[in-house]
């Protein structure tokens, strides 16, 4: 079998409370939190998943959440101390941990860099008063415009920033303004992407005022201008870095490496010795999660994938790349012939939406316009 990076994602699933717009398995943060019932949980966890990946390394580790910075840095460090003894970590691993303006404390941000974490990524969402009310974030516009000074004298030198755009009522002029604000912080990843409704928010259920599809268009076209400008390579659909500052964890997700997922509602895929490639879930609620660990039996759901699961998962992750992919890799991650591919890649082509020379397949500029569409032709009818 080929080289496949390992990757682990955790889930710290509490929050101060909950945002209007947030799909993510995040609940209330109770009176009383249990960081230490929760850390030994998520070691069992990790204990239990070990038969799966003997003799593997981990390539980059992400926490995620929630707001994984509601837990103490000593409960972070006994985390990844007990990682270290469970699974052996590559040389120069890649660990950042989700953070929140509001929770940032100096001393504490220390403690975490102390701990093992090297890279941040932090919640800003918008830097505008009237947005923040409207997001229903806990954090204000000084608090935000702090973080990336904090996270410095933390002495992370490698942070992301999280912003979106399309917001309630925002103008072009507003939402421009936010990221040149992003951009003067100079964060080494920004993370800038349209607020969509999802199913099961507040949002979807009272949808707000939201700009109309030609407002939308013009902030992209205005931003991505913006961000090239200001040295910003755009690598992905919603991700921009500066030179050597690409996401390693996120590049291992669309570039369909394998991940272990541990935490209430974690989900992982992994490829075994043979090339079979499995999903698994843990269960969501953070109480029955911290029961089911304790019986042993922290997955909720496991499912093998078919050939036409892992076609459609490779594609729908890889498009997303602005560099595009080349065939080598999905059979390397697949296992399939690229042979299986070269119907709907010759219809994607023939659109105009997908280019594909000398076995590399990359989404044109009209393909990034009908991405959704572009992903479709891949999915089994």
């Amino acid at each position: 079998m080929a080289f496949i990076p390992l990757a682990l994602y955790i889930h710290l699933p509490w929050c101060i409370r909950k945002c209007p717009y947030c799909d993510f398995n995040s609940h209330q943060v109770p009176s009383q939190l249990p960081e230490k019932q929760y850390i030994q949980a998520l070691l069992e966890d990790l204990s239990q998943e070990l038969p799966y990946i003997w003799g593997r390394r981990l390539e980059s580790i992400f926490i995620g959440g929630g707001t994984p910075s509601l837990f103490s840095a000593d409960r972070i460090d006994e985390l990844l101390a007990g990682i270290r003894a469970l699974l052996p970590f590559r040389p120069n691993i890649e660990i950042t941990l989700e953070a929140n303006p509001g929770t940032f404390e100096q001393e504490k941000f220390k403690d975490f860099r102390a701990a093992g974490i090297n890279r941040l990524s932090v919640g800003i969402q918008s830097f505008h008063p009237k947005q923040l009310q409207a997001l229903g974030r806990v954090h204000n516009q000084t608090e935000a415009l702090k973080a990336a000074e904090l996270a410095r004298y933390a002495g992370f030198d490698n942070f992301n920033l999280d912003l979106m755009f399309g917001l309630p009522q925002q103008t072009v002029e507003e939402a421009i303004a936010d990221l040149q604000q992003a951009i003067d912080l100079q964060p080494t990843h920004l993370s800038w992407y349209q607020l969509t409704l999802e199913p099961n928010t507040l949002f979807y259920k009272h949808p707000p005022a939201l700009p109309d599809d030609d407002l939308l268009v013009d902030m992209q076209i205005a931003g991505q201008t913006l961000l090239e400008q200001a040295a910003y390579t755009h690598y992905e659909v919603s991700a921009y870095a500066q030179a050597d500052r690409t996401c390693r964890h996120n590049l291992n997700y669309w570039q369909f490496g394998d991940y272990l997922g541990i935490g209430a509602g974690a989900h992982g895929k992994i490829t075994d010795a043979f090339g079979q490639v499995t999903r698994h879930q843990k269960h969501r609620q953070p109480t029955q999660y911290l029961q089911q660990v304790a019986l042993g039996q922290a997955r909720s759901d496991s499912q093998i994938l078919t050939a036409s699961d892992l076609k459609f998962e490779f594609m729908l992750n890889a498009l997303r790349l602005k560099s595009g992919f080349d065939l080598t890799l999905f059979t390397e991650r697949t296992g399939l012939a690229p042979e299986i591919l070269q119907a709907p890649l010759d219809l994607a082509e023939q659109r105009g939406w997908l280019s594909f020379q000398q076995n590399q397949v990359k989404t044109t500029e009209l393909g990034w316009q009908f991405l959704n569409q572009v992903i479709q032709l891949f999915l089994d009818d």
